[in-house]
């Protein structure tokens, strides 16, 4: 199974999202969390079930929250792009890569 690795600002976009939910009710933030991290896991599993995207980058929607998982694939590593809010500006993290 591959490694997993987040660029620094993805794993500040994903703190940052996680206590906003917190902040909404009690408990959210770690449900938030724990999909992301079903997530990831089903990357680990299988990498190119994520939808190609742009320049071998590809996003994982998640589940009940609306947020997809933007990562790459080397050969012994997935590495998490952004953890993006679907909403909002959908190319801001092509500075990223």
């Amino acid at each position: 199974m591959k490694t997993v690795s987040y660029l620094d600002p993805a794993k500040a976009e994903m703190i940052e999202a996680a206590r906003y939910y917190e902040e909404e009710a009690h408990g959210l933030g770690h449900d938030f969390l724990d999909e992301i991290e079903h997530t990831v896991s089903m990357l680990q599993k299988y990498p190119r079930s994520g939808r190609l995207v742009r320049n071998g980058i590809r996003r994982r929607l998640v589940r009940r929250f609306p947020f997809g998982i933007l990562f790459g694939e080397e050969s012994d590593e997935i590495v998490i792009v952004a953890v993006m809010h679907l909403k909002r500006r959908p190319d801001y993290w092509l500075n990223r890569i």
